[in-house]
């Protein structure tokens, strides 16, 4: 059996006091896995950091947020001929311990896999506004899918190439992609099952999501989800035929 060439994608701005730290805690872990910092305009040493600890660096000419970042990362690894991508923080929330469950439930046939802090263990304290829209995001993906996510905004995921190429494409937000993809994801016809993970407080620094910023990435997500149910039969282009028959709701059927 041939061995699946797997990187981690991980999306930096100004982590040069945590970046170190989470390169080594991945190594302990699993040497054998490339890592890819996309550094998004930073204007500390990021980008130089992660080099000195082996990383591969994509360093982007301005800041595209976290989306416009993630998939760039997308891009890098279907030209650079990835089977897996590992979608993780570079501020040491996401535990890298928690990494083999997640190539585990590929391995088992899924087409991403979604780490879920609620099933896992959350170490940090979410303020009342974040919580408040995880709680919203969770009964609207629940209500549209009709599954029982309990994580649906987590971005701690392991991902099959076919998920990203079509994330590569034009499927994919620019800012916060969250739940709205998870949307897309289950309208594409794709697999998604979720995975107990850790997730912690960052090292060090700000999070994206502090002060009236997760006002803002409430308002922005419902208005995205909403644009993803009007956009609905864009999404299933990834319904398409591969080498083992035809994809349908995730589960490959094979054909005469």
């Amino acid at each position: 059996m041939v061995d699946k060439r797997r990187l981690v994608i991980m999306p930096a701005h100004n982590e040069a006091n945590n970046i170190e730290a989470v390169l080594d805690q991945i190594r302990a872990v699993d040497p054998t896995l490339d890592v890819l910092v996309v550094d998004d305009a930073s204007t500390d040493d990021t980008a130089e950091r992660a080099r000195r600890k082996g990383a591969t660096v994509v360093s982007l000419p301005c800041n595209l947020g976290y989306g416009g970042a993630v998939q760039t990362g997308f891009r890098y690894a279907v030209e650079h001929g990835y089977d897996i991508g590992i979608m993780m923080d570079a501020d040491g929330q996401h535990d890298p311990q928690s990494l083999p469950a997640l190539l585990r439930a590929l391995d088992e046939g899924a087409d991403v896999a979604l780490g879920s802090r609620f099933l896992g263990r959350m170490e940090y304290n979410a303020g009342w506004a974040r919580r408040t829209g995880m709680g919203v995001f969770r009964a609207i993906v629940r209500r549209v899918t009709r599954r029982p996510f309990t994580d649906p905004t987590s971005g701690y995921q392991a991902l099959t190439r076919e998920v990203m190429e079509f994330f590569a494409r034009d499927n994919y937000p620019t800012d916060f992609p969250d739940a709205d993809t998870l949307i897309v994801l289950h309208h594409a016809g794709f697999n998604v099952v979720e995975v107990p993970v850790v997730v912690r407080a960052r090292i060090s620094g700000t999070s994206m999501h502090a002060g009236w910023k997760p006002i803002y990435y409430v308002v922005k997500m419902l208005l995205s989800i909403f644009v993803v149910l009007l956009r609905k039969q864009t999404h299933t282009n990834a319904i398409r035929p591969s080498q083992n028959g035809i994809r349908r709701n995730g589960i490959h059927q094979g054909g005469a």
